[in-house]
């Protein structure tokens, strides 16, 4: 379930790294809304490094939600709205959505996953950031034996009205096919 199928379309090969190149520009450039809330001023690059720390803790600490396998707990980081892009799959919006995502991947007796934040990066506007590296999954495979599968993500992640960062918009695809 985490890795992509062959029989996607050229519109779907296409779409998502339109969508990625999209979001990314959002984070690097401008953000509706300022930096720091009370003033409206940009972030400063200590501000954006500390929080960027802080973001790739916050991902570490949803990896180790994922190796619980506690569906409610592995979804609890997601926004209310956020699209989740499974791998082969049309994308899924809502935290409910991606807990049945998640409910789906947990369901196989094999399953562990793991991943580390490699980059994380916040944009000077203080709402939106993004986390990214590499993941590894074991799965049952074809033929019911467990296999391995090494990939890459891309989370982009939105402040929230409490201050909180959840993820907006989640992407994952393995590195071989």
């Amino acid at each position: 379930m985490l890795r992509m199928t062959k029989s996607r379309s050229r519109v779907t090969t296409l779409a998502a790294p339109l969508l990625l190149a999209g979001l990314i520009g959002v984070v690097s450039g401008g953000c509706s809304g300022g930096g720091d809330r009370a003033t409206n001023a940009p972030l400063s690059a200590a501000e954006r490094s500390a929080q960027g720390k802080a973001l790739a803790a916050l991902d570490d600490q949803w990896s180790k939600a994922a190796a619980s396998r506690d569906t409610a707990r592995i979804a609890s980081f997601y926004a209310d709205d956020a699209v989740i892009y499974p791998p082969g799959s049309p994308p899924v919006t809502g935290r409910a959505a991606a807990q049945e995502v998640w409910g789906l991947l947990v369901a196989d007796p094999a399953f562990s996953l793991s991943w580390s934040a490699t980059h994380a990066e916040v944009a000077a506007c203080g709402d939106l950031g993004f986390t990214s590296g590499p993941y590894q999954a074991t799965l049952t495979g074809p033929g019911g034996a467990k296999t391995l599968e090494r990939g890459k993500f891309l989370c982009i992640w939105r402040r929230q009205a409490d201050g909180t960062w959840k993820a907006a918009h989640d992407m994952w695809n393995a590195d071989s096919p």
